[in-house]
């Protein structure tokens, strides 16, 4: 395994480095903006800022690379997301916070989708599986950790604004410094939502109301969790906590879906789900310990949604579009969390805390009532006919990318068949 690591050791630190970054940027803005008197309304519109950025990074990017090439364009991508960091440390006002959220979101899904890029050249076919687990773990664990540091110094200050531009920067040397050959062109993203539908209704409607709520609650926890008193490393936690229990959940949740309905597995979540945001709006708690669990039981619940759909509508899908598949998944989940926090802030300006968890509850609602239409009305994949279910990283730190270097060897061949491109193992040959 460590003659598999060394080679992509240095892009997963360029990894590490991006998403401590990205972890730090996420946090302190809601924090910051909420000690600033920001209104919920101003703070949802960071998140979806943020979306429109990201959807658009993922659109945009191959573009950029094809006509730049990789390493000026990640340096581009780093260096701008540096500078939004530190211009929103200058001008501390909601109408420059939100486009420049939005150019966050571009700029780091470029960066990603790099980085990626190069970590799919770089591994052997038959190490794919075991790489895209480290990637995952190390996305989660970076991210977290960047959550995490919050809590080591004070927020009202500059210190987690210029900390997280020089993590940024800190993330171009790994690829600058690398010695592999230029990637082959980056997955562009195509939608194509008539196809989609068709394959599976569920997989559309699901993963659009779960960017709803998923975004809604990534945008405005620590806003929530901030204006009901609680402390900084209690908002910290509350943020975090979620992310990694979504995680761990997918364990188990991949287990149930590979054996009955996937759908009903939706549903099951969903209801999980539902039912947390009901004690949030019902119970009002203001207790450290109650919140923490509540919030991880949402979570758990939340965070595992996706990969569940991802892996009905692949069981749908025709052979040779994992890649396409998932990227329009992720284009159609990008277009809900555009609204997710848009609506979250009106409720919260209206509702109070309740108002986010109105939000979510109402997306986990229909979402439960079209799940149980459709398995009323079409019969279950059979068993043997199932694509394996694939645990992923949590949605907005993945990209198209990301379902690349998460296709087996297989998979990335029929796909590469089915556009008629060489394979991958072979184009990278030609370029050595």
């Amino acid at each position: 395994m460590t003659r598999q690591l060394l080679p992509i050791s240095a892009l997963l630190l360029g990894t590490a480095l991006l998403l401590f970054a990205g972890g730090i940027n996420g946090l302190i803005l809601p924090v910051r903006g909420s000690a600033e008197g920001f209104s919920a309304f101003s703070l949802g519109l960071l998140g979806t800022g943020w979306a429109l950025g990201y959807i658009s990074g993922c659109v945009a990017t191959p573009r950029l690379v094809a006509l730049a090439g990789h390493i000026r364009a990640f340096g581009v991508m780093a260096a701008f997301a540096a500078v939004a960091m530190l211009l929103s440390l200058i001008f501390i006002t909601p109408t420059a916070w939100i486009p420049l959220r939005a150019l966050s979101g571009f700029c780091f899904a470029g960066a990603a989708m790099i980085v990626e890029s190069w970590l799919n050249e770089r591994t052997e076919p038959a190490s794919r599986g075991k790489v895209y687990g480290i990637y995952t773990m190390v996305t989660l664990g970076a991210s977290t950790a960047g959550q995490m540091s919050l809590t080591l110094g004070d927020t009202t200050g500059f210190l987690f604004f210029v900390l997280a531009a020089i993590f940024y920067c800190l993330s171009l040397v790994p690829t600058a410094l690398s010695s592999s050959a230029t990637p082959r062109p980056l997955v562009s993203v195509r939608l194509d939502l008539r196809s989609l539908w068709r394959n599976s209704p569920v997989a559309v409607m699901g993963v659009a109301l779960i960017g709803v709520s998923n975004s809604a609650f990534g945008t405005l926890a620590a806003v929530y969790a901030d204006r009901i008193g609680l402390v900084l490393t209690t908002v910290a936690l509350f943020t975090s906590l979620p992310i990694l229990a979504g995680a761990a959940a997918q364990i188990p949740v991949g287990f149930l879906s590979d054996r009955i309905d996937r759908r009903k597995v939706l549903v099951g979540i969903a209801v999980v789900a539902a039912l947390a945001d009901l004690a949030f709006i019902l119970l009002t708690p203001e207790n450290r310990m109650l919140n923490l669990i509540l919030a991880a039981i949402l979570g758990g619940a939340i965070f595992s949604m996706y990969p569940v759909i991802a892996a009905h509508a692949n069981d749908h899908a025709p052979e040779g579009s994992y890649i396409q598949t998932s990227g329009g998944l992720l284009v159609v989940y990008g277009l809900g969390a555009i609204i997710g926090p848009l609506v979250a802030g009106v409720g919260m300006a209206r509702l109070g805390g309740t108002g986010l968890f109105a939000t979510t509850l109402a997306a986990h609602v229909v979402l439960i009532g079209f799940a149980v239409w459709r398995i009323s009305v079409r019969d279950a994949v059979a068993e043997e006919e199932k694509s394996a279910f694939q645990v992923r990283p949590t949605m907005g730190i993945s990209t198209p990318e990301t379902a690349s270097l998460g296709a087996s060897e297989e998979e990335a061949v029929a796909e590469a068949d089915a556009a008629g491109d060489p394979h991958p193992d072979t184009a990278s040959e030609e370029r050595r």
